[in-house]
């Protein structure tokens, strides 16, 4: 009987399909790599870019680059800004405006400087030191007029520093005056009886406790503060004559604390004509265009300000999660 002959074994792809499927698999291996290096040089690249364009703006931001290219940039009007409440730690300190006037009136092509005021006054103390430093620097550069421009209130001590100005410019609905003095604070006495809270108030010196919210008013102390307010008063309204001086048609009420209308001041001679920064500069000045002096944030105080806000914040949340007052 005849043994039939069986196909030999199959075992899987000849040894050529072999050499030829694991190069081909090397291959794609390799065009892989490859293409992934690409693709993290291509995104090196763009994020160094990003990078360095941060990095830019934040030197801009931090330096005010910008402010190097005023001596170069021929005649113009200067701009210096008061917006505010004028306090030495805010934007209207007297450090801050002084500063801008200064580099204002400095600089060679500065035709004539604009003061804009949108502010309702604030502390005499700082409106004297910006008053004083825009007298003396007028005396030193006299053919440089300054002239303020008020917006929508110069009042107080705002009103205090336009004095100085050789002319003050206003629109007929801005408000403009409060030629006065105040302090203001509360008595808790009445509702410390009805809490039956007792304060215990101890001193060295008969009027260290000055005008204490917690203590019953005493008449002496009130009427040192009120001679006190009417000296700061006084030095207020002789500011306001010297600055106006023939100017001004005195009222009986024209330091007595009110506010008048644009339309009003002028024709008390409180302000001279209306005018905005753009007119002031074309028709008065004669200087068209506008740079701006007014100091900026930069980068560091920007960022203090807001850490200081966290850090309130953060302060503020933490008392009120206090289950149980602290002894001390």
């Amino acid at each position: 009987m005849d043994t039939p002959t069986l196909p030999p074994p199959d075992f899987g792809p000849k040894h050529g399909n072999d050499a030829a499927w694991e190069r081909k698999t090397l291959e794609k291996l390799a065009f892989a790599s490859l293409a992934e290096q690409k693709t993290r040089r291509r995104w090196g690249i763009f994020f160094k870019l990003l990078g360095f364009a941060y990095l830019t703006v934040v030197l801009a931001l931090a330096f005010d680059w910008g402010d190097t290219e005023k001596l170069a940039d021929g005649r113009h009007t200067a701009l210096v800004q008061l917006k505010g409440v004028i306090d030495s730690s805010g934007e209207a300190s007297a450090d801050k405006i002084n500063s801008a006037l200064r580099s204002a009136f400095e600089d060679k092509g500065t035709a004539g400087v604009i003061l804009r005021i949108n502010s309702p006054g604030g502390s005499p103390v700082q409106s004297g030191i910006i008053n004083d430093e825009i007298r003396r620097l007028r005396g030193k550069y006299p053919d440089i007029p300054l002239y303020v421009v008020v917006e929508d209130v110069c009042a107080s001590g705002g009103y205090y520093v336009a004095a100085a100005a050789d002319k003050i410019f206003v629109d007929k609905a801005s408000l403009v005056g409060s030629i006065g003095v105040l302090m203001d604070g509360f008595g808790f006495t009445g509702t410390m009886d009805k809490l039956g809270v007792e304060r215990r108030l101890l001193t060295a010196g008969e009027n260290k406790g000055f005008l204490d919210p917690f203590s019953p008013q005493d008449p002496k102390q009130k009427l040192m503060a009120q001679a006190m307010l009417g000296e700061i008063h006084k030095q207020f309204i002789d500011v306001v004559k010297k600055g106006r001086g023939q100017r001004l048609k005195e009222t009986p009420d024209m330091f007595s604390g009110l506010v008048w209308t644009g339309a009003r001041s002028i024709e008390l001679g409180l302000a001279d004509d209306f005018g905005t920064v753009s007119s002031v500069a074309r028709d008065v000045i004669k200087a068209e265009k506008v740079m701006d002096y007014t100091q900026k944030e930069n980068i560091a105080e920007r960022f203090a300000k807001r850490f200081g806000a966290d850090m309130v914040q953060g302060a503020v949340k933490a008392l009120g999660q206090a289950s149980q007052p602290q002894a001390r």
